[in-house]
């Protein structure tokens, strides 16, 4: 098994397949590095592609206290995983958590991406106030530790956000829920107490946005209202973003409707790449 090691010496288990220029792919709270599994078949053929479990999510290590978690510290494993690899800069992408990440990625580290992908970010959005918000970190928090992997689970399979998937397809949806109690209750709530609880809304960094200026593509499902509002608010304060909103899906795009997210990515990329990329307004 392959370890990269971030600076605080907590292993990050990774996988990478191709060659060419460099992807890195962050996943979602409640998926790992499998959840790239469609993207890392498709892009391998013609780029470096790189998929990481995030500390907490074994075969990564489950280090011991929430202040060993905080979005930060997602960011700095992320450069963590490059710097291991060799890697100078990277297309970066992520979904949900692993979205706020690289979006955080974008506006700490913007040397080290050549663009960013974030696919349904803004968890917390729909809540009408910080602290109900926090209040629900706390509560989930609670439920991983003292009810375990299967209870949860028994609600996220009904997620409004979520159920899209298993009328798309049911056996990519019961892959999904075989893989999330293979993680770690313990550093579930680790993570929500940490990264989800302590990181800044999106909505709160219209100045750092307005000043970014990677390549950014923010996607979005209609049936996501979570990630509608904070993806309307990037791609108006970001010059540098350009927004799709996928039709008739949920939360995770990269699942639901992989074909349209490589094909929409490949282009993208393409435009990057080529330098026929601008952003918006300009000549």
């Amino acid at each position: 098994m392959a370890y990269a090691t971030s600076g605080d010496g907590v292993r990050l288990y990774y996988e990478e397949a191709g060659t060419g220029i460099p992807i890195l792919f962050v996943h979602e709270f409640s998926g790992d590095l499998r959840s790239w599994e469609a993207q890392m078949q498709y892009f391998s053929r013609r780029y470096r592609c790189v998929a990481f479990n995030a500390r907490g999510y074994p075969p990564s290590d489950v280090p011991t206290g929430v202040t060993r978690y905080s979005h930060k510290i997602a960011v700095e494993d992320m450069v963590a995983v490059m710097r291991h690899l060799k890697i100078r800069k990277a297309h970066v992408m992520g979904c949900s958590m692993g979205a706020q990440s690289t979006l955080h990625f974008g506006l700490t580290h913007p040397e080290l991406a050549l663009t960013l992908t974030a696919i349904g970010a803004g968890s917390g959005t729909t809540f009408k106030t910080r602290a109900q918000f926090l209040r629900n970190v706390q509560e989930n928090a609670r439920r991983y530790e003292e009810e375990g992997l299967s209870a949860v689970l028994e609600k996220v399979r009904v997620a409004a956000n979520r159920v899209q998937l298993k009328r798309k397809n049911p056996r990519a949806f019961e892959n999904f829920c075989d893989r999330f109690m293979e993680h770690s209750a313990q550093g579930s709530a680790y993570t929500q107490r940490g990264v989800q609880g302590r990181r800044p809304p999106l909505l709160s960094l219209e100045r750092q946005f307005r000043a970014l200026n990677v390549p950014t593509h923010l996607v979005a499902g209609d049936e996501d209202p979570g990630a509608i509002e904070p993806a309307l608010f990037i791609k108006r304060t970001c010059a540098a973003a350009r927004l799709t909103v996928a039709p008739a899906t949920g939360h995770l795009v990269n699942i639901e409707e992989p074909e349209l997210l490589n094909r929409l990515t490949e282009s993208f990329y393409a435009l990057v790449e080529s330098g026929q990329w601008r952003p918006r307004g300009a000549a």
